[in-house]
C-alpha cells in the first residue's frame, strides 16, 4: 500500500481546459499529471491536475500568470 501524502489538486470545468493545462505544464516543465477527480471533490469534466503539495506555489504562480482571476484550489489527502 502507498504511503499517504498531501497532494495539490486543480480541477477544471471542461476537458479542453484540463488538456490545455497539461500542455502548458509540459511547456513550462512543471511537474504533475492528470488524474480522475477524487471522490471528495466534484468537477465539471472529471479531470484534475495533481502534484505533490510541495509544488503548490509553482502551480499557483503558473495559473496566476495565465489567468489573473484565478483564486481557487483544493488540498486533498490522497
Amino acid at each position: 500500500m502507498r504511503e499517504k501524502s498531501w497532494k495539490y489538486i486543480v480541477t477544471f470545468q471542461t476537458t479542453t481546459a484540463a488538456m490545455a493545462f497539461e500542455s502548458l505544464c509540459a511547456k513550462e516543465n512543471v511537474p504533475g499529471r492528470l488524474i480522475p477527480v477524487p471522490k471528495e471533490l466534484s468537477s465539471g469534466c472529471g479531470l484534475a491536475w495533481c502534484v505533490p503539495f510541495e509544488s503548490a506555489d509553482l502551480i499557483d504562480n503558473l495559473i496566476k500568470k495565465e489567468n489573473p482571476l484565478y483564486d481557487k484550489a483544493s488540498k486533498v489527502w490522497h
